[in-house]
């Protein structure tokens, strides 16, 4: 199995269950690893040919800066739907932190995977 990823993805969003975060942007970083054969893409050497990490976190910083989800779940949950039906993905693993959410911590979050784990 390959793994395409993206690393410490930051992106501000509306996110919490708190008046006060209801009310302020928050940043949100993300780690995505997600299943590709990149056989094709290494053969040919053409960008039509991958899963493209550049197109994948364009859309999420399209749809995450524009969510305000209350809870991190969800929002992982969402990110990970998209992922698997808009980019022919049939496995990701998502670690979601919330830098800062608990005192004394550097981060906290989610880390989910969805999908068919390959070979």
């Amino acid at each position: 199995m390959d793994i395409v990823f993206i690393r410490d993805l930051q992106i501000e969003t509306v996110i919490g269950i708190y008046d006060w975060e209801r009310k302020v942007r928050q940043i949100i970083s993300l780690d995505i690893d997600m299943a590709s054969d990149i056989k094709k893409a290494a053969d040919s050497d053409n960008i039509d040919d991958t899963l493209s990490y550049k197109t994948v976190a364009k859309r999420l910083i399209a749809f995450v800066e524009q969510s305000e989800f209350e809870l991190v779940e969800a929002l992982a949950e969402k990110i990970c739907e998209i992922i698997l039906e808009e980019f022919n993905v049939p496995w990701v693993r998502l670690t979601l932190n919330k830098p800062g959410a608990v005192r004394g911590s550097k981060s906290v979050g989610v880390m989910i995977e969805r999908g068919q784990k390959p070979a």
